[in-house]
C-alpha cells in the first residue's frame, strides 16, 4: 500500500493518514532558484538575529524594556524561520514531499506559534513607542523591565494555548479523502478542506484565531499610532516632531512588511491562486525575520554605540595579546 493511501484508525470514527503530501507550487518552472534564495535568507536571519541577541545579552546598557522586546522579536524571528525554512528546503529542494501526521501537526504548531509571537511583539514595540512619545515624563514609571517581561510571558502563553487549541481540533478530524496539502507547509486552512467529518469547530477557529492573534494586535498598533499622531501634532518645534517621528519610522516599516501580505491573502480569500498564496505567505514568513534586525535594531543609536564599544574592547584586547606575545618572545 502506498504511503499516501495508508491510514490508521485512532478510534471507530476518526481516520488519520500515515503521511501527508505537501504539494507546493503548481506548474512553475525553475522553483529551485527560489528555494536556494531561501537558504541565503535563512543564513542571514540566523546571523543577524543571533548577533542582536548576543549584543543585548552581553551589554548591560541594552538591558532596558525596549530591548527586552527587541530580544523577544529576534528570538521569535529565529524560531519562526527555523520552523519553516529548513523544512521547506528539505521538502521541495530535496523532493521530500511526504510528512508524517504527527510531524505535520508539530510543524503547524510551531509555524503559527512564532507567527503569532511576531505579531504580539510588534504590538509591544508600538506600546513602547506610544508611551515614550505620549507620556515622556512617565515613561520610566509606566514601561519597566518587569512589566514588559510580564506582558511578553503572558502573550507567549496566550499564543501557545490559542495555536494548540487549533492543532488539537485538527487532530480530531478524519482525513479519508485526499492527503495532498495545497500549500508549502502543513497549513491549517488547506488541511480543513481535506476533512471528511464535521469540521465546524475547526472552521470557527480558522476564522476566530486570525482575528485574535493577528488582527487585534494590528488594531492595537493602529490605535497607538493614532495616539502618537495626536501627540506629535501638539509638539510646536518642527525639529522635535521630526525626531519623534524618526523613532517610529523603522517600526512602521516592520509592521507594513509583516501585515501587508496577510491583508492581501485574507482579503482575496479563496480568489487568490495557490501559487500566489504560497509566494505571498512564504515571503511574509521568511523576509521579516531577516529584515527586522537590519531595519530596527542595528540602526538605533544605542545599538550602534554598543557595537562600537564592543569593537573598541576587542581591539584593545587584541593589542594587549599581541604585546604580551612579543614581550615574552
Amino acid at each position: 500500500m502506498s504511503p499516501l493511501n495508508s491510514v490508521h484508525f485512532t478510534n471507530t470514527s476518526i481516520v488519520h493518514p500515515d503521511f501527508f503530501f505537501i504539494s507546493g507550487f503548481a506548474g512553475i518552472p525553475h522553483t529551485n532558484y527560489y528555494y536556494v534564495f531561501m537558504c541565503f535568507v535563512y543564513v542571514l536571519t540566523v546571523v543577524v538575529n543571533t548577533f542582536v541577541m548576543f549584543m543585548i545579552y552581553t551589554d548591560h546598557c541594552l538591558h532596558s524594556p525596549k530591548y527586552i522586546a527587541v530580544f523577544n522579536l529576534a528570538l521569535c524571528d529565529l524560531g519562526g524561520s527555523t520552523a519553516i525554512i529548513p523544512k521547506m528546503i528539505d521538502t521541495f529542494l530535496f523532493k521530500s514531499h511526504l510528512i508524517s501526521f504527527n510531524a505535520c501537526l508539530t510543524n503547524m504548531f510551531f509555524i503559527f506559534f512564532f507567527m503569532c509571537i511576531q505579531s504580539f511583539t510588534l504590538a509591544i514595540l508600538s506600546y513602547d513607542r506610544c508611551v515614550a512619545i505620549c507620556f515622556p515624563l512617565r515613561y520610566n514609571e509606566i514601561v519597566t523591565s518587569k512589566s514588559i517581561l510580564v506582558i511578553t510571558a503572558t502573550l507567549w502563553i496566550l499564543a501557545g494555548v490559542g495555536v494548540l487549541i487549533g492543532v488539537i481540533f485538527i487532530s480530531r478530524l478524519s482525513f479519508c479523502k485526499s492527503t495532498v496539502i495545497d500549500s508549502y507547509f502543513c497549513d491549517h486552512a488547506p488541511m480543513l478542506l481535506l476533512a471528511c467529518n464535521d469540521n465546524t469547530p475547526s472552521v470557527v477557529i480558522n476564522w476566530t484565531h486570525p482575528i485574535v492573534l493577528l488582527w487585534l494586535p494590528l488594531l492595537f498598533i493602529t490605535g497607538t499610532y493614532i495616539c502618537i499622531a495626536r501627540a506629535l501634532l501638539k509638539i510646536a518645534a518642527t525639529s522635535e516632531r521630526l525626531k519623534a517621528m524618526k523613532t517610529c519610522t523603522s517600526h512602521l516599516i516592520l509592521v507594513s512588511v509583516f501585515y501587508f501580505p496577510f491583508i492581501i491573502t485574507y482579503g482575496l480569500g479563496s480568489n487568490i491562486h495557490q501559487n500566489a498564496r504560497i509566494i505571498n505567505m512564504s515571503l511574509t514568513t521568511i523576509l521579516p525575520p531577516a529584515l527586522n534586525p537590519i531595519i530596527y535594531s542595528l540602526k538605533t543609536e544605542e545599538f550602534t554605540a554598543s557595537i562600537k564599544k564592543l569593537y573598541r574592547r576587542k581591539k584593545i584586547h587584541y593589542r594587549e595579546t599581541i604585546n604580551k606575545y612579543f614581550h615574552h618572545k
